[in-house]
C-alpha cells in the first residue's frame, strides 16, 4: 500500500519551489496575506499552473543559519506532505516568524493547515 498521493508522488522538485525574487515580488504584490501563528501566508491563484508550488522567506532574526534551515526544512515539510489536497494552480510564499524558531514540527505543520483553513484554501 503506497502512501502516495493520488496525483503523483510526495517529492517537492525544483519545478514546485519558487526561488526567483520577481516571482516572490508579484505573489506579495497581487496576492492575498494571512498571519497565523508563527508563519505568514501569502498566495495567489495562478491560471496556468500545473502544480502547487511553494517559496519560503526566513529573515536572520529567526536565528542563526542552522536555525533558519530548520525552519526552512519544517515549513517545506509541511507543504510537500499536504500538497495534493491543493488547489492545481495556487502559488504559496510561507514568511517564517521569530516564534517559529522555538518550535516543534508538529507546531509548525499545525499552524500552515490552519491558515490554508483560515484562508479557506483547503477544507
Amino acid at each position: 500500500m503506497s502512501d502516495a498521493p493520488p496525483g503523483g508522488s510526495f517529492a517537492l522538485p525544483a519545478e514546485r519551489r519558487i526561488k526567483q525574487s520577481r516571482e516572490f515580488a508579484r505573489i506579495k504584490s497581487n496576492g492575498r496575506r494571512l498571519s497565523l501563528g508563527c508563519l505568514v501566508l501569502n498566495w495567489i491563484v495562478s491560471s496556468s499552473g500545473l502544480s502547487p508550488r511553494l517559496g519560503v522567506v526566513v529573515s536572520r532574526k529567526v536565528g542563526n543559519a542552522v536555525v533558519r534551515n530548520r525552519v526552512k526544512r519544517y515549513m517545506r515539510e509541511s507543504f510537500r506532505l499536504h500538497q495534493a489536497e491543493l488547489p492545481q494552480a495556487l502559488e504559496l510564499v510561507l514568511v517564517a516568524r521569530p516564534s517559529s524558531a522555538r518550535k516543534p514540527f508538529s507546531d509548525v505543520e499545525r499552524d500552515f493547515l490552519a491558515a490554508l483553513k483560515q484562508a479557506r484554501i483547503t477544507n
